[in-house]
């Protein structure tokens, strides 16, 4: 992380409209060790927000963190829920100034499961505390092994159209 922050800390951007309220859309928070050496946690965050900008709030979406070790294959994404959520408790204190953190959550369940998948989704409504809005299940596809993305979520490119993903999908809706 040294390389990447000294790297960042080349230039300097002056926020444009500093008392503008923003809600940042999309961010990840991870330790994904030992697989790599970094981690990028909520101080690691905070800091990189506080370049004077106005952000009030954020959104995090999933990034296959903090996944349970215990229990079913398709229940280990709530634990990435469980983790934001605390985090997103932590900012709601106060303690770390008047932003937002994780206000609203998308999480991941596999949609692939069909019809089942929703005790998944209502596994994750319950861990969420009240944040949770949504799943993100990726899609992309490309038949060369060396394009890294989608091969556990999409490995034959046909993921939109098969039947069990659709009945998955279905679920989200009565939520």
């Amino acid at each position: 992380m040294t390389e990447l922050t000294d790297w960042l800390a080349q230039r300097v951007e002056v926020a444009l409209e500093p008392d503008l309220p923003i809600c940042d859309p999309h961010h990840h928070l991870w330790d994904h060790r030992p697989t790599y050496v970094y981690r990028y946690l909520l101080d690691d965050f905070l800091s990189d927000i506080g370049g004077g900008h106005n952000i009030v709030s954020t959104v995090f979406l999933e990034c296959e963190a903090f996944y349970r070790v215990n229990g079913a294959e398709a229940m280990k994404p709530v634990g990435e829920v469980e983790f934001v959520n605390g985090m997103a408790a932590m900012s709601a204190s106060g303690l770390y100034g008047p932003i937002q953190v994780a206000a609203a959550i998308v999480g991941f369940a596999d949609l692939r499961l069909g019809a089942p998948v929703e005790q998944v989704l209502q596994a994750q409504l319950a861990a969420g505390g009240g944040r949770f809005r949504g799943i993100r299940h990726a899609s992309a596809h490309d038949p060369d092994p060396g394009i890294v993305g989608a091969e556990n979520t999409n490995p034959n490119g046909n993921v939109l159209s098969d039947k069990k993903f659709r009945e998955g999908f279905a679920q989200l809706a009565p939520l």
